[in-house]
């Protein structure tokens, strides 16, 4: 009995230390990996006879889906920065540079309310970590999430409100 109290005693901590999650971590996890502003491209999504629109979309529908992948550059797993080199490469024919750091000093920012579509929207997501994504409209974006791949978010997602940076327009008017 008494060897029974004392495992219980020294696991009882453990079991709750183990379970412990500040209020603010877990709405980050919920929401960063909530369904609800995913958008799914072929039920919400309509270009308005925008070649530049067509085009990205044209890339999104080949890669929907696609891992994510921390230095990858193909099919089998693509990170975001590569993913926005190589769509603009292929899609748009602009050559940009590999990484989001090199992308974020690319073009010139606008505001939220000037974004138009083939912008790339910019993320803080850790300390010294960024994302990027395309702008299609009202707010949606193609990007390469690490949970689900290749996929159309939206800027009211609360992760990406929280970690919203900038805005670049790379491509001329």
């Amino acid at each position: 009995m008494r060897k029974a109290k004392k495992y219980l005693i020294l696991t009882l901590p453990l079991l709750f230390s183990g379970c412990s999650l500040s209020l603010q971590s877990a709405k980050d996890l919920f929401n960063s990996s909530n369904n609800t502003n995913d958008i799914s491209i072929e039920k919400e999504y309509e270009p308005q006879n925008n070649e530049i629109a067509k085009a990205l979309l044209s890339q999104y529908s080949e890669w929907k889906g696609v891992k994510y992948r921390y230095g990858g550059n193909s099919k089998s797993g693509i990170d975001c920065s590569a993913f926005i080199q190589r769509t603009f490469q292929t899609k748009l024919n602009v050559k940009i540079p590999r990484t989001t750091y090199y992308q974020s000093r690319v073009g010139k920012k606008v505001s939220k309310k000037e974004a138009k579509v083939g912008d790339l929207v910019f993320f803080k997501t850790g300390k010294n970590s960024r994302h990027v994504g395309i702008y299609l409209d009202d707010g949606r974006f193609i990007h390469v999430s690490r949970k689900k791949g290749v996929i159309i978010s939206t800027l009211d997602n609360v992760y990406f409100k929280k970690h919203f940076w900038k805005i670049q327009r790379v491509l001329e008017d």
